[in-house]
């Protein structure tokens, strides 16, 4: 059987990438691929049953500017890869948090068949703008972004990529609200907006907490802060008017199904799971202004402005029929356009084309 090889700084059970690439394994194994990993390290709670290998230097600890870690060894990196006949780089070549990594990577897979997945490309990012050195570009490869803004900026610095939308299941247990509201110490009464992110400044923390307050809500957080937002994230809530949990959700199930609102008040994504994963499991979501989410919104979502406080209240407080109808149109439309199968099917002619499937 063919091996894939899917490698990135790390892996973990809420990361978006993370998230994104156990579909993509899922989806190469249904295609005939004996899928593993690769990467600088994994977070607790990632439980993926197929073997992974660690290789120091591919992960995020790579000190500061003036002090940075040495990258990976090249003889390990190869000695990683060696023997797949495919492999998928997750975002590690696209977004410059490890460039000595980014540069092992690439020259090990010069001439070999390679899919580069690209998240967040660096000048999408303020911080990484000048970086102009990725992603990097061999006649052996393929490219695939999540979304067609990015496609249409890396065909504008002469890179051609291919669109596959982030595929979703659409038929999961359904969660515990009872129970994960019980846990949360929150009443059946009580309103509850559920912010399902990491703590980071673009996921918009106070616009989330505004909402939340807003509308009289209890504002959760279950994801960690990260990239030092820690003090930030401590004095927002601090000073939140309206009650705060910061717990942990017993799983994605759980979160959605104890949610009334899932706030996702982001100024920039590359994607954006959570409202999709809100469709599916038939909640409402407040979206920010991220340019992609137009993009999501072309394909029929009606996804309320954060900032649209009046509107949102009045659907909270609107006839049950028409919200059910409502969300019953929102899962349609998730079902139809971002399913599991539509990217596995997406996917599939893109090894076809290259002549990389087994």
């Amino acid at each position: 059987m063919p091996r894939c090889t899917i490698a990135s700084f790390r892996f973990g059970p809420t990361d978006g990438v993370s998230v994104v690439a156990r579909m993509w394994a899922d989806a190469l194994a249904g295609l005939g691929f004996d899928v593993d990993w690769v990467a600088g390290g994994v977070e607790p709670g990632w439980d993926d049953p197929r073997p992974v290998r660690l290789v120091p230097g591919l992960g995020l600890d790579v000190g500061t500017d003036d002090d940075p870690e040495p990258g990976p060894d090249p003889d390990q990196v190869v000695d990683a890869l060696a023997g797949s006949d495919l492999v998928v780089v997750e975002n590690l070549c696209t977004i410059p948090l490890n460039l000595p990594a980014a540069r092992v990577v690439a020259d090990a897979l010069r001439g070999r068949p390679a899919i580069l997945h690209h998240h967040d490309p660096p000048w999408q990012r303020e911080r990484f703008a000048h970086v102009a050195e990725l992603p990097p570009d061999d006649p052996a490869w393929r490219h695939v972004t999540i979304n067609d803004l990015t496609r249409r900026q890396m065909a504008d610095r002469g890179i051609v990529a291919t669109t596959i939308h982030n595929g979703f299941r659409t038929e999961v247990a359904p969660g515990d609200r009872r129970r994960t509201r019980a846990a949360l110490g929150l009443d059946d009464d009580e309103l509850l907006v559920v912010h399902p992110v990491r703590a980071i400044p673009r996921k918009a923390v106070d616009r989330a907490i505004a909402l939340a307050e807003a509308l009289g809500a209890t504002y959760w957080l279950p994801g960690p802060a990260e990239d030092g937002y820690g003090p930030e994230l401590a004095r927002l809530l601090a000073g939140a008017r309206c009650p705060v949990v910061r717990h942990r959700a017993p799983s994605r199930a759980d979160l959605y199904a104890a949610a009334d609102l899932v706030a996702f008040p982001s100024t920039w994504e590359g994607f954006g799971n959570p409202p999709i994963e809100a469709a599916l499991a038939l909640r409402p979501v407040a979206v920010g202004p991220y340019p992609v989410a137009d993009e999501l919104r072309a394909l029929g979502f009606r996804w309320f402005d954060a900032d649209d406080v009046d509107a949102i209240a009045a659907w909270l407080d609107g006839a049950a029929d028409d919200r059910e109808r409502w969300l019953a149109e929102e899962r349609r439309v998730a079902v139809e356009h971002l399913s599991f199968e539509r990217m596995a099917a997406r996917l599939e002619s893109l090894l076809a084309e290259a002549g990389w499937l087994p």
